[in-house]
């Protein structure tokens, strides 16, 4: 597990831990050499303190799990994707302030 309550993603537990999950769930899909990707950081962090039992945030390194990152189609890092009952719901490309991410988890709510 990754800090402040983020699920580190993988091939081997996405099934279970996002597309099985009740809960919806926002994924993180990013890169430890992406700039973008630790800059948004801090506002996954947030998001995922302040949403806690409402939603779940996990962070899937695209490096370490090509067959996810193929299966959604990811091509540029940082990509979020909001999932609900198992379906991606809400995606946003890039990094992109707090608050338009806040707005896309809103709509999975």
């Amino acid at each position: 597990m990754a800090s402040n309550g983020i699920i580190d993603l993988s091939d081997a537990n996405f099934e279970t831990e996002v597309i099985k999950s009740e809960t919806p769930v926002l994924v993180d899909f990013w890169a430890p050499w992406c700039g973008p990707c630790r800059a948004i950081a801090p506002s996954i962090e947030e998001i995922s303190a302040s949403y806690a039992g409402r939603l779940k945030v996990g962070k899937l390194n695209v490096d370490e799990n090509q067959q996810t990152t193929m299966k959604f189609g990811i091509r540029s890092i940082p990509t979020l994707i909001v999932f609900k009952g198992g379906q991606a719901v809400e995606q946003i490309i890039g990094a992109v302030p707090k608050g338009e991410i806040e707005k896309a988890v809103g709509k999975a709510l």
